[in-house]
């Protein structure tokens, strides 16, 4: 452990960094030694010109979803269901395309992605109380994304299911339960979900392509449960620090047993467990989840042993960067950990016959396209349905690591993605990337 915290030094790096990366604003806390610290810089929107202060609110996006996992294992402490009780058993009404996943896809398989329901349904089914209900409803077209358990591949969808099942077992909105299960027995002030309620504190604005304020500021309502809350840093860090001892749950440690093996280990961690995402360290365990919406980005880091958490929201630029090189510097700091080192290309090209990876990857929301230019792989990213007018398509040329993973790069970004070719079980060929599942069409 290091000494006092130089807090004169990360207010003058948060602000070196945004302007390194293109952020137009950010806020950080962390808790080291006991004591939680906030730092912020930058502007809320670049057409308003207000700046970001440690009470600012970002969309956290889909760290929510460690929340709603929260939501159901307090239920799950209370005796109200089991994480292996079948999904029809708490919603009846439930169904989806494939009749087999409708009857066996339980709590277990949605919070941790592996009920193969094809889950980018970004739909907007109304401003009521009863949006989630509608939302369950029209999920009875999702088709299946791979067999149940048979691989990982996030899921929107499961969680506003999963949200629909606190719901039904509350009695309350999903948003109204959140109150009650977590926010208040945590004294969270500051931590809000409908639009109507953020806009009483500074809310932070999304900034898209050309680093512009984009057009619509958030998700639909019943996208709540995978990723509508908005909090300062300093919520975001006292719901981490939660999970480090029973201020909510008598057993946090349960939902960070390993529940399944990412078939990309690179992107953000090697293995998923009931909500959180599971990693180590320089030999520490870690717990973290990323959320991303529209132009605002979010990252929650716990390192349990050290009793550390650290907390960084952002809104446009270069956030994957930003996130990257702060979080490196920090951990090294507070604690003396190595954030892993992102997969690059190798030092010594591979060989590798390309030519069995072209083809048409698709899933609900996304298309992705892989050719042969100049004898090497190219990947080309679209996005589909509801979200599609609000991102161009990503082009990426794919350099190969061995024989089945491969790197690109995004225009104007600093950093490497991942891309993952496999095949489930029965054979079947896969792409796995942004931690996704995505079929091997034609």
């Amino acid at each position: 452990m290091t000494g006092t915290v130089d807090t004169a030094h990360w207010n003058a790096r948060l602000a070196e960094l945004i302007a390194e990366y293109d952020v137009p604003g950010a806020s950080l806390a962390f808790l080291h030694d006991g004591e939680v610290y906030t730092f912020a810089a930058g502007v809320l929107n670049r057409d308003t010109r207000t700046p970001v202060t440690a009470d600012s609110l970002f969309q956290i996006g889909s760290v929510t979803k460690v929340w709603t996992a929260t939501q159901l294992m307090l239920l799950v402490e209370q005796g109200r269901l089991t994480l292996d009780t079948p999904v029809v058993d708490l919603l009846p009404e439930f169904k989806v395309a494939d009749a087999e996943t409708t009857k066996t896809v339980t709590v277990r398989h949605l919070l941790t992605h592996t009920s193969g329901i094809d889950g980018d349904l970004f739909l907007d089914s109304g401003r009521g109380d009863d949006c989630l209900e509608k939302y369950v409803a029209a999920c009875a077209d999702l088709t299946r994304n791979h067999p149940i358990g048979a691989s990982f591949s996030y899921c929107n969808s499961g969680f506003v299911i999963a949200g629909r099942i606190v719901e039904r077992l509350t009695g309350k909105t999903w948003d109204q339960a959140l109150r009650e299960q977590i926010c208040e027995p945590l004294g969270l002030t500051h931590t809000w979900t409908l639009p109507e309620d953020v806009l009483r504190f500074g809310a932070a604005t999304g900034h898209l392509e050309e680093g512009k304020p984009t057009s619509v500021w958030g998700l639909t309502r019943a996208m709540g449960p995978a990723g509508l809350i908005c909090a300062r840093a300093s919520d975001v860090v006292a719901f981490g620090r939660a999970h480090l001892g029973t201020d909510l749950l008598a057993a946090p440690q349960v939902m960070t047993e390993p529940q399944v093996d990412l078939p990309n280990p690179y992107t953000i961690g090697p293995q998923w467990g009931i909500g959180w995402i599971l990693d180590e360290w320089s030999g520490h365990r870690v717990i973290s989840h990323a959320g991303n919406t529209i132009g605002q980005a979010a990252m929650l880091w716990v390192v349990p042993d050290t009793g550390t958490v650290v907390v960084l929201l952002a809104n446009g630029g270069s956030t994957g960067a930003l996130q990257n090189t702060l979080g490196t510097e920090l951990f090294a700091a507070l604690v003396d950990v190595t954030l892993p080192e992102r997969l690059g290309p190798p030092e010594q090209p591979v060989e590798v016959d390309v030519d069995a990876y072209v083809g048409t990857y698709e899933r609900t929301g996304q298309r992705n396209t892989v050719t042969v230019r100049d004898g090497q792989l190219h990947l080309r990213i679209e996005v589909t349905g509801a979200l599609a007018e609000l991102q161009e398509p990503i082009e990426m040329a794919l350099i190969p690591v061995d024989a089945t993973t491969f790197v690109g790069r995004r225009k104007d970004s600093p950093l490497w993605d991942s891309v993952v070719f496999y095949r489930l079980p029965d054979g079947s060929p896969y792409i796995h990337f942004g931690v996704r599942a995505t079929p091997k069409v034609g």
